[in-house]
């Protein structure tokens, strides 16, 4: 009898044994598995983080490219006219470069589908847009010119160091700058703000004025 229950001891020991050997096995597992789903989300958060980052990043350069105006005023905006008493400007000369840090931009008027009444006409292949803006109208896309002065590299890209002066016309029949007249310019180029010219007429129009 007594051999009897000193055996049955020995035989529930071991098994109590065994059930502590799993019970260890299952507690590594599930640690390991806590370490690696862990270890996963991490490098989740964290590429999240980066990318995001990124993003940012690209997004506030683009801003400041959108919102920081490619080309700069050199010099005096000059108005021409007949210079005769009651006459208006037929046009505005200004002299423009590109602002610190702008990249090169492309002047070449795109005007094959000519101009009607002082505005470019069908004209898709123009890079830089002039509108004209006063009291009472509103003339979109008005023709313009552009001429190079001082150092250039001969092409119609005005880059980094050049000058350029743009003629923009005033033949619209809606437009009439007399003397005391306000009006803006609105030169738009594809990248960057757009630069906005303001001025005043003088009570006089001789055949050349500053406007400055």
């Amino acid at each position: 009898m007594l051999k009897r229950i000193l055996k049955q001891k020995r035989y529930f020991k071991n098994i109590y044994k065994q059930q502590k050997g799993i019970t260890g096995l299952e507690t590594a597992i599930i640690l390991i598995a806590f370490v690696v789903v862990a270890a996963v989300f991490a490098y989740t958060v964290l590429s999240a983080g980066l990318f995001s980052t990124q993003k940012s990043q690209e997004a506030v350069y683009n801003g400041l490219q959108e919102t920081q105006s490619t080309m700069v005023v050199k010099g005096a905006v000059l108005s021409e006219s007949a210079g005769t008493p009651g006459c208006s400007a037929t046009d505005i000369l200004v002299t423009l470069a590109l602002s610190t840090g702008g990249s090169g931009i492309d002047f070449t008027a795109g005007n094959a589908g000519g101009i009607v009444n002082g505005v470019f006409t069908n004209n898709k292949s123009n890079k830089i847009v002039v509108n004209y803006n006063d009291s009472a109208v509103h003339v979109a896309d008005v023709a313009w010119t552009a001429t190079f002065i001082g150092n250039n590299n001969g092409d119609e890209i005005l880059d980094p160091g050049e000058k350029i002066t743009l003629d923009v016309s005033l033949a619209n029949n809606t437009i009439a700058v007399d003397a005391n007249h306000q009006f803006t310019l609105e030169i738009k180029s594809p990248k960057g703000a757009m630069l906005t010219i303001q001025r005043t007429m003088p009570a006089r129009l001789y055949a050349l004025d500053n406007l400055n």
